[in-house]
């Protein structure tokens, strides 16, 4: 097993698929870069910002809420990206976000070989 960020992945995958994990270290470097910079100009407009009364105090952690939710919204959308395209690749479809039904190929008229009549949902019909 392999740590990538929080999750593990099987040895297997990370040998089969090398740019997924190449991906999902991208994905998690471009979260941390985002908090760090969401914090910082959180942070620069309320320092500047001489309307806002709140302390010093208040104001950082105000700047870290920010951030860590601009890194957890980035590193959570890049990560889902990264699936999908793990998904591609061991498939060779597109991820479609919801499952698929698959519709009965019989016609409706067409009796199946016990002699009993569906119709076109797949249903017997006596």
């Amino acid at each position: 097993m392999v740590n990538l960020g929080l999750l593990r992945v099987d040895d297997g995958v990370v040998a089969k698929h090398p740019e997924y994990t190449a991906c999902q270290a991208f994905a998690f470097i471009k979260g941390i870069a985002t908090f760090i910079t969401g914090t910082g100009i959180s942070f620069a407009l309320q320092r500047f910002n001489k309307k806002i009364p709140y302390s010093f105090q208040w104001k950082i952690l105000v700047s870290m809420v920010v951030g860590s939710v601009g890194g957890y919204a980035v590193t959570r959308w890049e990560t889902q990206r990264c699936s999908n395209m793990r998904i591609f690749l061991e498939t060779g479809e597109p991820f479609q976000g919801v499952a698929r039904e698959k519709v009965p190929t019989q016609d409706a008229k067409e009796k199946t070989q016990m002699g009993e009549k569906r119709d076109k949902y797949g249903d017997v019909v006596d």
